[in-house]
């Protein structure tokens, strides 16, 4: 899709065509111009000549039937990847926010890729309405979104903002804010703009590491950001929205889940509205998953010092949609 090439041909025609045309993408999920019966015949005609409505995608289907990953065909010729995940009754989908990642974290097969580009807010959004069109079929809708997939959204700050714009805008998508969260490796002044432009959204901190030297071996950018600089605009975006603030930690073999790194971790969090989500790595080859014996003692340190630790459901392993695995292998990119 190119919703400026929508824009434009709709920048022509009286002022109410953009809301009907924005409700009949965004409500009513039509997936081509022939079905805009409430537009005018012609006009309908010159968009679906100029400006089709068509998604390119290819669908990959979880074993577990709970997580898909579609791999959407942008109209520059290049590919991103968005996942849904359907547990408990509740449709997430996680979106992309860059073409690749610039900032090459070990564990991650996406930051290998390198970057290639940022996202407009169109596209982003567009990974969206994929998804809900899915749903649809089923009478389902989505529910949350997480800014999870490719790319570091806080270096595609304003494209980001826009596409959530867009997705919580009550006359078309709808999703209520707080149903949305953005996941950052610790880009301090997107925390900091996030607290002022969308303090209803929800922050999570990629941490994987309870101190400097090892944080700076998985993730290059914590050079430019320290962990006592992180953890200050942590305590800064907390206490200005008084939101809980969500703390996201890989658990690798050997590398980061000794129960002493637990006790290193929990002085690190001591703040009631932190909390921390488990996540047992994905395999991409550099690196093992932690046992599960082993999360459960990490887990265990945490919560006996009075820290909130979830452990998130495994989602995708086997399409290569989990949490750092989104690496467009399956692109010529």
């Amino acid at each position: 899709m190119d919703f400026g090439k929508i824009d434009k041909i709709l920048s022509g025609e009286k002022k109410f065509r953009a809301k009907q045309a924005g409700q009949l993408i965004w409500r009513d999920l039509i997936d081509d111009w022939t079905q805009a019966t409430t537009l005018p015949s012609e006009l309908r005609e010159k968009l679906k000549a100029e400006a089709s409505l068509e998604i390119k995608a290819e669908i990959f289907t979880g074993k577990d039937m709970q997580s898909f990953k579609a791999l959407l065909t942008l109209e520059d010729g290049l590919s991103v990847e968005t996942v849904l995940m359907r547990h408990q009754g509740r449709n997430t989908v996680c979106v992309s926010s860059q073409v690749g990642c610039p900032l090459g974290c070990l564990f991650c097969a996406t930051g290998k890729m390198g970057l290639k580009r940022n996202l407009s807010s169109g596209e982003i959004s567009e990974q969206v309405l994929f998804w809900a069109r899915y749903l649809k079929k089923e009478n389902e809708r989505v529910a949350n979104i997480v800014f999870m997939g490719m790319g570091e959204p806080f270096l595609n700050y304003d494209n980001v903002f826009g596409a959530i714009k867009i997705l919580n805008d009550d006359n078309l998508l709808g999703i209520g804010a707080r149903h949305i969260s953005i996941s950052t490796a610790g880009i301090i002044d997107g925390m900091e703009r996030m607290a002022e432009d969308m303090p209803q959204i929800n922050l999570a901190i990629s941490l994987h590491a309870p101190n400097d030297e090892l944080r700076l071996k998985l993730i290059p950018v914590a050079k430019k950001y320290p962990l006592e600089q992180v953890m200050a605009a942590a305590g800064d975006y907390a206490a200005k929205t008084n939101r809980k603030l969500m703390f996201e930690y890989i658990m690798i073999k050997d590398i980061n889940d000794s129960v002493e790194q637990a006790k290193e971790l929990a002085t690190l969090l001591d703040n009631r509205l932190y909390f921390v989500n488990l996540i047992v790595y994905n395999q991409t080859g550099d690196f093992t998953p932690s046992e599960p014996s082993q999360v459960k003692k990490f887990k265990d340190v945490l919560m006996k010092a009075g820290v909130q630790a979830l452990e998130r459901y495994r989602f995708g392993d086997d399409i290569a949609g989990a949490c750092g695995q989104l690496s467009g292998k399956n692109t010529d990119l």
